[in-house]
């Protein structure tokens, strides 16, 4: 008898390997962070405000996982720099800590312009890159994920600035996966939908913009927290050896048209 030889489905486990996650006290940061410490990872938290990030952490901690939180704010590009190189090396960057202030492209001001880029695409550049020269030096290789958007395919009511920021991730996130993966380190995005979080209220109290919503989104319902967990595990495990300069786009079908 002929016995065949069956595949090994990858897993998707992450016990032994060490997470930063970015604005990592709510929202999508938080959702990430207990999606990579639920499979194993041992998840270093960081957001600006100590309170709020040492609160988050325990409760991931009084849930049985692995975590720490440290007070960092990605923008102050010296301290970043020596917090990465304190408490990594990492296997695991969820580049998470982002902004948006939606205006109408006309009224848009240079304040307004620089506050958006300084911290969407300034300031993760530049923690992906410090990261990666700790995984290039632990030579074990890596997984980058930034969060990006369905707004970096597509464009948006009042999203100019935050458009241009999530396309210039997108093609950040192509070109270090070109360079990076001599080094075995992946990069890829997540492209979420409308997440219910603090930082969309505004949007979710606009009845206009929540028919917009509802219209644009195939599934019909805007996105929770907890649709973008498995998209993180996913891309940091080896589960996802092979994926490398692209993005999962997490969002019912908006950019399916």
């Amino acid at each position: 008898m002929v016995m065949t030889a069956l595949p090994k489905t990858p897993s998707f486990r992450l016990d032994g390997r060490c997470a930063l996650v970015t604005g990592a006290s709510r929202g999508i940061g938080l959702g990430g962070a207990v999606a990579l410490a639920e499979a194993g990872a041992h998840v270093v938290m960081a957001a600006r405000n100590a309170e709020d990030i040492e609160a988050a952490a325990q409760a991931v901690r009084d849930a049985g996982y692995s975590a720490q939180g440290i007070s960092l704010d990605v923008g102050d590009h010296d301290a970043m720099v020596a917090s990465i190189a304190e408490h990594g090396p990492f296997d695991i960057l969820f580049n998470n800590a982002g902004t948006n202030r939606p205006l109408p492209y006309v009224d848009v001001t240079l304040d307004n312009f620089d506050m958006i880029t300084d911290l969407n695409l300034r300031s993760a550049f530049f923690v992906a890159q410090q990261v990666a020269k700790g995984m290039i030096e632990a030579g074990k290789g890596g997984s980058i994920i930034h969060t990006s958007s369905q707004m970096g395919h597509v464009g948006g009511i009042d999203r100019a600035v935050y458009c241009g920021t999530k396309f210039g991730i997108e093609g950040v996130t192509k070109a270090s996966a070109i360079e990076l993966a001599a080094h075995k380190i992946r990069v890829n995005t997540i492209g979420p939908t409308f997440i219910r979080t603090p930082m969309t209220q505004s949007t979710f109290d606009n009845p206009a913009r929540v028919k917009w919503l509802e219209e644009k989104i195939k599934l019909g319902r805007v996105g929770e927290i907890e649709d973008i967990m498995g998209a993180v595990v996913f891309l940091a495990s080896d589960a996802s050896a092979l994926i490398t300069g692209t993005s999962i786009v997490i969002d019912g079908g908006w950019t399916a048209d």
